[in-house]
C-alpha cells in the first residue's frame, strides 16, 4: 500500500447488531417478514431481543461495517456516529476503536434515546431478517459532524438510512460539504429499496449534484428510478461518475465515466448473508481509493463479500488483503 492512500470517513447510524439464528416458523410466529429490514419501536425491540436464543453482539450499522472492513485492509478510517452513554453505547465506541477505527464522538450522557440496535435473525438458507430500533444513532445531526475529522480530505461514504430523519439529512449534507471543501470525494449506499422509495427525490438530487460514486443492488436501483435495471443504471451513469450495482449471484455491474464492466460472482453456500453488501462496498471502495480499474474494484468487492457470508457476523474474519493477493489483485 502506498503512503498516500486516501483517508476513508463514514457517516451513518451507529447500531449494535444483535444476531441470532431462527427458522421460518419462528419468523412467522413472531410476525417477522423474512429477508428485509423493518423499523421497530422500542417496546417491539425489547420483545424481539428477549426472544433471541443465541445472541452475538457486535458494533454495526451498514456504513460502520464497511468502514471497519476498510480499516482491516489497513486504511486510515473514521466513523461518525452517535451513541448514548449506556452499556451498549460504550461497548460500541470501544469496539470501533478496537477495530482500529477512529470514533470521534464520545458517547452522549443523558441522550434522549438509548443506543440503537438491530435484531438480525439468520435463517438456515443464510437470509437475514433485520428488525432495527433507531435510537440515539438516528438523532445524528450536523452538530455531531466534527469538522476536524475532514482535515486532509479523503473519501466519504454516506448511509442512505440516515435520511430517515431530518436531523440526519443535515449531518449528511454537512459531511458532503466538508469533504468537498477539503478536496475529497463523496459516495452513497442506497441502503434498502424502501429507503430508495422514501427518499427518491433527495437521492436523485444528490446523485446528480453532489456525489462521485453510488453503490446499490438491483432492487434499490430499479426502485429509485421506477424502471427496469438497464434504464435505471443508464440514468444514474449520466448523472454520476461511478455507478455500481450488485445482483446477488449475477455479475456485478460497474459503470465508470461511461465505461461499463461486468464482474462475475462465484456462488458460495452462505452461512450468514449479514454484511455481504457492506463488505462488497469495503472491497470496492478500497480499489476505488487507490485508483484501480473498475473491474479490479468490482473483483475486490466480490471477494470481500464472499468472505463475510462464510461465517456469522457482518465483519471480516479472514485476512481479506491476503485473499486479494491470492487473486493477483495487489
Amino acid at each position: 500500500m502506498t503512503t498516500d492512500t486516501p483517508r476513508i470517513i463514514g457517516i451513518g447510524n451507529a447500531i449494535v447488531d444483535v444476531i441470532s439464528h431462527a427458522d421460518d416458523s419462528f419468523l412467522e410466529n413472531m410476525g417477522i417478514e423474512k429477508g428485509i429490514m423493518q423499523l421497530v419501536e422500542r417496546e417491539r425491540a425489547e420483545l424481539l431481543y428477549a426472544a433471541m436464543s443465541d445472541r452475538v453482539q457486535t458494533p454495526g450499522g451498514s456504513v460502520a461495517n464497511t468502514i471497519a472492513g476498510l480499516g482491516r485492509l489497513g486504511m486510515e478510517a473514521a466513523f461518525i456516529g452517535k451513541v448514548r452513554d449506556d452499556g451498549l453505547g460504550r461497548s460500541y465506541a470501544q469496539g470501533m476503536r478496537d477495530d482500529g477505527i477512529a470514533f470521534p464522538n464520545a458517547p452522549v450522557e443523558n441522550a434522549e434515546l438509548p443506543t440503537s440496535r438491530s435484531m438480525i435473525f439468520v435463517s438456515p438458507d443464510g437470509e437475514r431478517s433485520m428488525n432495527t430500533y433507531l435510537g440515539a444513532g438516528a438523532d445524528l445531526s450536523q452538530d455531531d459532524v466534527p469538522e476536524a475529522t475532514f482535515d486532509g480530505g479523503g473519501i466519504l461514504f454516506l448511509e442512505g438510512y440516515l435520511f430517515d430523519k431530518d436531523e440526519g439529512k443535515t449531518a449528511f449534507r454537512r459531511a458532503a460539504q466538508l469533504i468537498r471543501a477539503a478536496g475529497g470525494r463523496a459516495g452513497l449506499t442506497l441502503s434498502d429499496p424502501f429507503c430508495a422509495d422514501r427518499h427518491r427525490s433527495d437521492f436523485k438530487a444528490l446523485i446528480s449534484g453532489e456525489l462521485d460514486y453510488v453503490i446499490g443492488n438491483e432492487a434499490e436501483w430499479t426502485t429509485l428510478y421506477e424502471c427496469d435495471l438497464g434504464h435505471a443504471l443508464a440514468q444514474a451513469a449520466e448523472a454520476c461518475d461511478t455507478v455500481v450495482c450488485t445482483r446477488s449471484g449475477d455479475p456485478v455491474v460497474v459503470i465508470r465515466n461511461g465505461e461499463r464492466v461486468e464482474v462475475p460472482v462465484h456462488r458460495v453456500t452462505p452461512v450468514d448473508a449479514t454484511g455481504a453488501g457492506d463488505q462488497f462496498a469495503a472491497g470496492f471502495i478500497y480499489g476505488y481509493a487507490l485508483g484501480l480499474p473498475a473491474e479490479t474494484c468490482g473483483r475486490m468487492g466480490v471477494i470481500a463479500a464472499a468472505e463475510v457470508i462464510g461465517h456469522v457476523g457482518p465483519r471480516p474474519q479472514a485476512n481479506v488483503m491476503a485473499l486479494f493477493r491470492e487473486a493477483g489483485l495487489v
